[in-house]
């Protein structure tokens, strides 16, 4: 598989795919994704495939990539709720007047702008971070770029966005909770 052997692929795909989503399942209780974070395991490792030792042992690999990425889900999906949560316990305490909340509507599409202003890779690593709730880590993985570059791509897109935000920084600060999520 190492030198691009599709039918050796297909072998491990064959022999171990069903296992392993009922083994990711076991972990989030969510048979789709976990089909889709296996999916996304198999797809990882034949993109890298040049990357493996010839003599790594493919079933251990799987199960252990597949154990990180269901508790990596699980983390992360705790954390958007934790997040969801207290904004909706902010919102609940703050009741906007029409003005606030078109305001609040015109921040968003600002922010949406000055995302979409981003040079190609920062905006990939800063969507896969807020966007997809990815660590550095985890982008670093996926972009097959490296963690020193993520935190440089990271910080060149927070920069950009809060220059091209200057002109909305009251709008900012009336909005503080909404501005965390930057």
């Amino acid at each position: 598989m190492v030198e691009g052997d599709e039918s050796a692929f297909k072998y491990f795909f064959d022999t171990y795919y069903d296992d392993l989503c009922n083994f990711v399942n076991s972990y989030i209780r969510d048979e789709i994704i976990a089909e889709d974070i296996v999916q996304n395991i198999f797809i990882y490792l034949w993109e890298k495939k040049e990357l493996l030792p010839s003599n790594c042992p493919i079933k251990s690999y799987l199960y252990a990539a597949s154990k990180n990425k269901s508790l990596n889900y699980l983390r992360n999906q705790k954390n958007k709720a934790h997040i969801i949560e207290k904004f909706k316990s902010l919102e609940s305490i703050v009741e906007y007047t029409t003005d606030q909340y078109l305001e609040l509507e015109e921040l968003k599409v600002a922010v949406g702008k000055a995302v979409d202003q981003l040079p190609e890779q920062c905006k990939k690593v800063y969507q896969q971070s807020r966007d997809h709730g990815l660590t550095n880590k985890e982008i670093a993985a996926k972009l097959g770029i490296s963690l020193k570059t993520v935190e440089n791509q990271m910080t060149i897109a927070i920069r950009k966005i809060k220059e091209n935000l200057k002109s909305y920084r009251s709008l900012m600060s009336a909005f503080f909770p909404f501005c965390l999520f930057f």
